[in-house]
This record gives C-alpha cells, structure tokens and sequence, in this order.
C-alpha cells in the first residue's frame, strides 16, 4: 500500500552530519505516522525519531535527542531525519517505517509501524 525508499547513509567522521530521506509512495502520506529506526550489529531495533501529519508530536531517542531532528515535506511526501554531532556508536543501518492510516492526534510512539523501507547504511568512524 505503501512503498517507502530511504536514502542519504554514508560514511561519515564524528562530529559529522548527515541527512536521510525516505520518499513516500501512494496518497495516504498525510494520513501516516512515520519514523526512523535503526539497528546496530548485535543489538535490537530501536526507535530513533517518529512523527505523525502536521509534526503535531514527535518523538525522539534519549540519545539523540538534541543532535537530531524529523520533519517532513508533505508536498513532497518525504520524511527527513537531520542527524548532527553524529558519534560513533550512531553507527547502524536506519530504517524508514510508516503506520497504516492513523486517525486523532494520538502520540507517534503508541501506533505499530508495519510497513518498512529497505534501509540505508550510516557508519560513523572516529
């Protein structure tokens, strides 16, 4: 129903920035809560920042909050994830994830995200 198609990762040195893009496909964007996640080596799937139409709620990570930021352009149908001061153990493969359509002005992080992007790699050396 939803196709999604990240991209931006990279190789980067700390204390870089990077942005990711994840292109939204269909005409149900608006009506989506969408995220980032990520996954380390050895380590679980985590939450990174989550934001559902009109950026009326966001969610971030305790660690990182401050360093990154989600928004989106809805004309565009894009979500964006603004990553800054980027550290080492940032590194991780990022996933683009939407929820099915998603009614109220409930917070991003009670909805199951269930459709996923391929992911995109983000490797930050030090």
């Amino acid at each position: 129903q939803v196709q999604l198609v990240e991209s931006g990762g990279g190789s980067v040195q700390a204390g870089g920035s990077l942005r990711l893009s994840c292109a939204a496909s269909g005409s149900t964007y608006s009506r989506r809560c969408m995220g980032w996640f990520r996954q380390a080596p050895g380590k679980e799937r985590e939450r990174v920042a989550l934001l559902c139409a009109g950026a009326t709620s966001t969610y971030y990570a305790d660690s990182v909050k401050g360093r990154f930021t989600i928004s989106q352009d809805n004309a565009k149908n894009i979500v964006y994830l603004q990553m800054s001061s980027l550290k080492p153990e940032d590194t991780a493969m990022y996933y683009c994830a939407a929820t099915g359509i998603v009614s109220g002005r409930a917070l991003p992080e009670i909805y199951e995200y269930s459709y996923w992007g391929q992911g995109t790699q983000v490797t930050v050396s030090s």
